[in-house]
């Protein structure tokens, strides 16, 4: 049995900066900017860029213990995870691990969209850190 996922929903991208990025996606390559979300608990601010329905991710951190800002020093800027979407992501999450997928997040919580998510370790994914979000339960 797998996950089940239906389409990828965004990829997130890790960045120093936003305004440099922002320069790069939306002046350059003409990305329609949706919006920007500061995430305080979690040190974050996002900047959601429509590529066609896939949504493009620029992570920013507030502050020098945000959840990215670890990711930055060691690997520097560039693609931080992708993110799949799930009809039932407490199914997929059980289904994972069930055949032995290491799973970050055991149980949900909600993402910067809005609903919820949890994380796939990338040793279990070929070295990409996957996400997976369902949008249709809240």
């Amino acid at each position: 049995m797998s996950a089940s996922a239906k389409k990828i929903n965004h990829l997130g991208i890790a960045v120093h900066k936003l305004e440099p990025a922002l320069a790069f996606y939306r002046d350059q390559l003409g990305l329609p900017l949706d919006s920007i979300v500061d995430i305080e608990d979690r040190g974050l601010r996002v900047a959601f860029l429509k590529a066609g329905d896939v949504l493009v991710e620029l992570l920013a951190p507030l502050r020098e213990d945000s959840e990215i800002s670890r990711f930055l020093e060691t690997r520097g800027e560039g693609i931080h995870h992708i993110c799949f979407e799930v009809p039932d992501i407490l199914s997929s999450l059980s289904t994972l691990s069930e055949n032995g997928v290491r799973v970050i997040n055991t149980t949900p919580s909600v993402g910067a969209e809005g609903f919820p998510v949890a994380f796939l370790h990338p040793k279990s994914c070929n070295g990409v850190l996957v996400e997976l979000l369902d949008p249709s339960s809240q």
